[in-house]
């Protein structure tokens, strides 16, 4: 529980602001949609590349339980630097740095706990991570309910656009929250970490780990200011990642490859999901904004507005809603032996998001003068949200199963690089809809972005036919992982 609820704060935090970014780019600083889309991704892309290290440096400098604390308490101050009212780019670049640095101390290392706290065990361990999953979006619903609420409200009463600021601030407090929790609760996860934990903190190792990570928030800036340089970063952190897996499948055991081959097939199969899940906070995102009737109706009569960047939230509504369903199938399912793979999972999950984008595809049907109703967002997310949870829900359970425990640190960062790599392809894919500054009908905007959906829903079925087609693979695999085990 201890672990559940740190991660929800963390969430909480995070889509707090993902929530109000590419918004607060293109109404606050007058980004174009271009530029506001590729700083963004470049920013995500950087917050899931730096698990890699983050998990190096849990298991073997200052400990798993230590580095996700660490983190915490760094993501803290990066969200109150967002929340200083400044129109200065670099200033923001470098608050997005900050974020970058707890991100990569906390993720790999949280998730890193919540395995060694179900090792053995992979129908549990499928259903930790479910759960887990659940917190996470428990954490984003409120936050990308609250955020955008009181940004706007701020806004309205106070002007001066002081909102955008008070919302961020909100996010640093949720960490706050979270840290408040850990230091309560710190006896339920005693047990837990890896060996640096059952040391006494080696504070010139700390020292050095801090140092590192200033000049980490200092190139962070400056890859978001350089497009050319972020390219240039992801595409190599690509090749570093997929060198380095391949290196440990030759070097491996031979009791440990077939589980290490297993996985980097179904870590590049969540390089193309990611692709897709970056969407919600792009081109989704902006499509709310130009492109959908803000007015929600239930049979004709009217209960609420939404704010254009709450319909994000519908996400983890959803998956809070499919997440204990799925946890209670896996974990009967497993009972009588008939478990789908991770691999079938996956392939299901590609098909179901096909779906989703082909809703966002139609949406000019059901449009009035360019705007389009706010139940095609519904369901539209709902598809969508239960493909990511059967694939990104997924994904760490399928490092845990696979990938034997002394690599396991660099393994969950090397699953969080190859989701940054999509987030950065992703806004590459969301630019196919940039609308320009002087284009403002709807009716005009609403062909760019239905095309775009309608080629994601294509994209998605060639996915899942790969998918399909590997299945022959993994099940070869898993045997022979299972054999070893």
């Amino acid at each position: 529980m201890t672990l559940v609820l740190i991660e929800l704060w963390e969430r909480f935090g995070y889509y707090g602001m993902q929530a109000l970014i590419v918004y607060y780019m293109v109404q606050r600083l007058g980004f174009d949609d271009s530029r506001a889309n590729l700083v963004w991704s470049a920013a995500a892309a950087l917050i899931y590349v730096a698990p890699a290290i983050g998990g190096w440096i849990g298991d073997k400098v200052l400990g798993t339980k230590r580095s996700a604390v660490l983190g915490a308490m760094i993501l803290t101050v990066g969200y109150a630097l967002m929340a200083v009212p400044t129109e200065n780019t670099w200033f923001l670049f470098s608050a997005l740095g900050v974020v970058v640095v707890g991100n990569g101390l906390f993720k790999p290392n949280n998730a890193n706990l919540v395995r060694k706290n179900y090792e053995g065990d992979d129908s549990k361990i499928d259903s930790a991570f479910t759960i887990y999953y659940m917190s996470v979006n428990v954490g984003s619903t409120f936050s990308m309910l609250a955020t955008p609420w009181i940004k706007d409200y701020v806004n309205a009463t106070y002007g001066n656009e002081l909102g955008w600021h008070v919302a961020f601030a909100v996010c640093s407090v949720g960490l706050i929250l979270g840290l408040f929790n850990v230091l309560m609760m710190r006896q339920t996860i005693h047990h837990l970490g890896s060996p640096p934990d059952r040391q006494p903190l080696d504070y010139g190792k700390l020292g050095m780990v801090l140092g590192g990570g200033v000049v980490a928030v200092g190139l962070s800036a400056v890859i978001l200011e350089y497009q050319s340089l972020a390219r240039a970063f992801v595409y190599l952190a690509g090749i570093v990642v997929l060198g380095i897996f391949i290196h440990l499948i030759r070097k491996s055991e031979p009791s440990e490859r077939s589980g290490l081959v297993a996985a980097l097939v179904l870590t590049l199969q969540t390089v193309f999901f990611f692709i897709f899940y970056q969407q919600m906070s792009t081109s989704l995102s902006l499509f709310a904004l130009r492109n959908v009737n803000l007015d929600f109706s239930l049979f004709g009569m009217h209960l609420f507005d939404w704010s254009p960047a709450q319909f994000q939230a519908l996400n983890a509504i959803w998956i809070m809603v499919l997440s204990p369903v799925l946890a209670w199938i896996y974990t009967k399912a497993g009972n009588s032996g008939k478990d789908l793979s991770i691999a079938a999972k996956f392939a299901l999950g590609f098909s179901v998001v096909a779906v989703g984008f082909f809703i966002y595809g139609v949406a000019g049907q059901f449009a009035v003068a360019g705007k389009t109703s706010s139940w095609i967002m519904i369901w539209g997310y709902g598809f969508y949200s239960l493909g990511e949870l059967l694939v990104s829900g997924l994904g760490l359970a399928m490092v845990a199963r696979y990938v034997p425990e002394r690599m396991s640190g660099f393994m969950m960062g090397a699953y969080f690089v190859s989701t940054g790599i999509s987030q950065y392809l992703g806004g590459l894919v969301a630019n196919l809809a940039s609308v320009p500054k002087d284009l403002t009908d709807p009716l005009q905007t609403l062909p760019i972005y239905t095309s775009l959906f309608n080629k994601l829903g294509v994209g998605a079925i060639i996915c899942t036919v790969i998918a399909l087609a590997a299945l022959p693979l993994m099940r070869k695999l898993s045997a022979q992982h299972s054999a070893h085990n």
